[in-house]
């Protein structure tokens, strides 16, 4: 790596560790070196596309956290991908990684409450939970009609989380029924990486 991209990799730190606090500025410098080694090391130059897209995305969540859920894995991007351009700029990707590999539960509750609202409508709806719990459960041969009993698990969960029973999810609706009990966090699917997969991740990019 030459000197200017060094000096370049340490200034872009210093300014991300300025809004991001769960990373120091040796581990930011980690994860933009590995964002670039993503990236394929492309030019700097006005043409092309600064980020990774939905694919390359996808590809780290499935290689590197082990996770297997399409629609998941597009609202992970979408959570990442904060103004909504269709690819996570170095910037987005070392922010999005605070709250996924270290955030608060407060921070946890809102990436995840992004990630399952699937059209960024600010709720959460039957539709889209139906979607989500269908695809997260093993559909059993035998069950004459699985929908019938994904519908079943969406009236359950409303019923727990609803609190101002309007049939949907709103922020403040899931928020409060994730405080009251954490198991809720990610009641529509897998979108954190488990302890050891974090672990194994850490070790793997901050072992300099």
């Amino acid at each position: 790596m030459s000197a200017m991209n060094k000096k370049k990799i340490q200034n872009l730190a210093e300014e991300i560790i300025k809004r991001v606090k769960r990373f120091n500025k040796a581990e930011a410098e980690c994860l933009i070196r590995l964002f670039n080694e993503l990236m394929g090391d492309q030019p700097v130059t006005g043409r092309v596309i600064h980020g990774l897209d939905r694919g390359m995305f996808r590809n780290i969540l499935h290689k590197t956290f082990g996770m297997t859920d399409d629609l998941q894995m597009d609202g992970v991007f979408h959570a990442f991908d904060k103004d909504n351009d269709n690819f996570v700029s170095v910037k987005e990707w070392v922010e999005g990684l605070s709250v996924f590999l270290r955030g608060t539960l407060d921070e946890k509750i809102k990436y995840c409450f992004d990630v399952y609202d699937l059209n960024s409508d600010g709720y959460i709806s039957r539709e889209e939970m139906f979607h989500m719990l269908m695809n997260s459960l093993i559909r059993q041969p035998i069950e004459e009609d699985p929908d019938e009993g994904v519908k079943d698990l969406v009236e359950i969960t409303l019923k727990m989380m609803d609190h101002d029973h309007d049939g949907r999810l709103s922020f403040a609706d899931f928020a409060k029924a994730v405080k009251e009990e954490n198991l809720l966090l990610e009641a529509f699917g897998t979108c954190l990486p488990d302890d050891k997969s974090i672990l194994e991740f850490e070790q793997r990019i901050f072992q300099d």
